[in-house]
């Protein structure tokens, strides 16, 4: 019994920047998105839940991998091997989208927020900016970590949910496995928005780092900053890393056959609320009295949760790109004093995203439109990043493997064959 337990709790001890990004990924703007894409398709888009994991695990896992080998984020490793004109093109492309996605997920938590308490919305935005703030800035990466990792479980209620509602499941697994495709711009819009806030810049930067943080709080990282690691560290980076990816996909699936089975079979295929994804929820809790309020409840809860998981991976990835490209102190473990470069960053790229609330854009459509920024933006930044793991000189014995090799370009084949068939169909009308 007890060596069981001290199996069960060295396989938790794992646990760490993978788990964190997979979970940060189903943030506000995804959640808005898959909600959205079951609400119109119904569980047409489903199969892109399946597409989407070996590709999530295959470029989260490279990207984890260049950090953890290197000892230093996918910037510093970018601007060592690339030039001046690419290393500030990928952080560019990462600082844009990050921002925009910050401003896109702080909306979406007031406008969440107001559906349980009657405040004004730029109260509420102002409040929960600073609050993440405070907590960014003022607790240890340690500490940090714990709660992020905690936060993690909001996401619990669509797979709960599926389990409730009756469902027609041999649709559903149908819809899993054969693809679904149709030729027009809003069918390739979503697509693009749904590989977008799933394979997002700021993940590939946010892991990279935090590999290197991982080393950094172990002390792994010898006086010449070469990272003493071995064939153990990088089997449990890949086991962290998939464990992650299996965990945010699961509820990637949940949320678009929640939304197919309980807003599209009823008629709602336009989420354009908080109040409206909300509804998704009710039969969590249909029994109980004053059921509406309950689910709403439980999705702004949610959507609070993730938010405050979400936007300091974004700001955290922004401030780890431009810190290495300028050569500033970087890393969540050192202190304001210590960094003020890197804080800085995270402080301009959180109120520069906040700044995007006062300019009257819907915050549940402004998460889908994010969603599909980060798709286009993804292309370029995968292209580079299958070139660096592949790279013997920068990687050494841990280059990419040919399966890893493969599955990366496909993913960026992938992404980029979205992108360009929603430009084409765009300018077809």
């Amino acid at each position: 019994m007890k060596k069981a337990f001290i199996k069960i709790k060295n396989f938790f001890k794992v646990f760490g920047p993978g788990v964190i990004t997979g979970a940060a990924d189903d943030d506000p703007s995804g959640i808005a998105t898959y909600t959205q894409t079951g609400a119109k398709y119904g569980y047409g888009q489903l199969w892109t839940a399946i597409v989407m994991l070996p590709l999530m695990v295959a470029i989260q896992e490279a990207c984890a991998r260049i950090g953890a080998v290197n000892g230093h984020g996918l910037a510093a490793v970018i601007k060592a091997n690339y030039s001046k004109k690419v290393l500030y093109s990928a952080v560019l492309l990462v600082v844009i989208a990050n921002i925009i996605n910050i401003g896109a997920d702080i909306g979406a938590i007031a406008a969440a927020a107001q559906l349980i308490i009657s405040v004004n919305f730029i109260i509420l935005t102002l409040s929960f900016t600073a609050l993440i703030l405070i907590l960014e800035i003022f607790t240890t990466y340690q500490v940090y970590s714990r709660i992020l990792k905690w936060l993690a479980l909001t996401l619990l209620a669509y797979p709960f949910t599926l389990f409730i509602i009756s469902k027609p499941w041999h649709t559903i697994i149908t819809a899993t496995f054969l693809p679904h495709i149709e030729l027009n711009f809003e069918f390739f819009f979503i697509i693009t928005g749904v590989l977008g806030t799933t394979i997002s810049p700021y993940m590939f930067f946010w892991q990279a780092a935090q590999e290197v943080e991982e080393e950094k709080s172990k002390h792994l990282i010898s006086r010449y900053k070469t990272p003493k690691i071995g064939t153990k560290f990088i089997r449990n980076l890949r086991l962290d890393n998939f464990t992650g990816m299996i965990f945010s996909e699961f509820a990637t699936w949940s949320m678009i056959v929640v939304a197919a089975t309980v807003l599209h079979q009823n008629g709602i295929i336009n989420v354009a609320s908080a109040a409206d994804a909300a509804k998704a929820l009710e039969p969590l809790v249909h029994t109980f009295p004053n059921a509406g309020f309950i689910s709403k409840l439980i999705f702004a809860v949610g959507i609070i949760g993730l938010g405050l998981l979400a936007i300091p991976v974004l700001s955290g990835s922004a401030a780890y790109a431009m810190s290495e490209a300028f050569n500033m102190k970087q890393g969540l473990n050192l202190k304001l004093k210590n960094a003020y470069g890197f804080y800085g960053v995270i402080i301009i790229a959180t109120l520069v995203g906040l700044m995007i609330n006062f300019i009257g854009i819907n915050p549940i459509k402004a998460l889908v439109f994010t969603a599909v920024f980060n798709g286009v933006a993804a292309v370029p930044l995968i292209f580079l990043i299958a070139r660096i793991a592949r790279n013997k000189k920068i990687m050494g014995e841990y280059r990419s493997g040919w399966l890893s090799n493969i599955v990366v370009w496909i993913t960026f084949v992938i992404m980029l064959a979205s992108a360009v068939a929603m430009f084409y169909s765009l300018a077809r009308g």
